[in-house]
């Protein structure tokens, strides 16, 4: 007598497209770093290298485009959450705000904080409300956004 058993199989899953989620996010901090170096150059050759105690262009990059991946995974997770991740338009409004977000909470807070703390030479004024950070920033979210749809499944 023969018996047959079946033995399901589980494939791992994803909890949320933090692949997709990285790679939007450093296509969109390509385009905020050429926004910086071109329109707010001490930023990104003074002030986010010497977050770490680096200095120069080269260093600058490096932290921002690093910064750029960890932010674009987290808005994975956020996007994924809320159910905006598949529709572009959706993921672009909320990339724009999430931008704004980052702005305030990171860009005019946190990194005074940090950079006064480090003892910086490039210490803004706390809170650092800078119009010109506030485009770069949802610059970054739109593009973010914009991008993450077509990148979530890789």
């Amino acid at each position: 007598m023969a018996s047959e058993t079946t033995t399901a199989v589980e494939r791992p899953t994803e909890q949320f497209a933090w692949k997709g989620g990285a790679l939007a996010g450093l296509l969109a901090g390509i385009v905020m770093g050429a926004m910086l170096t071109t329109q707010m150059g001490p930023v990104i050759r003074v002030a986010i290298p010497s977050m770490y105690g680096l200095e120069g262009l080269a260093a600058g990059w490096v932290a921002h485009l690093f910064h750029s991946v960890v932010l674009g995974v987290a808005f994975a997770g956020l996007a994924t959450a809320v159910g905006v991740g598949e529709s572009t338009g959706r993921a672009a409004a909320f990339g724009v705000g999430y931008g704004v977000v980052l702005w305030v909470v990171l860009a005019a807070v946190v990194m005074p904080i940090w950079l006064s703390a480090v003892g910086s030479p490039a210490n803004p004024p706390l809170p650092n409300f800078d119009p010109e950070s506030l485009v770069g920033h949802v610059v970054y979210g739109l593009v973010l956004g914009v991008a993450f749809p077509s990148l979530r499944d890789l």
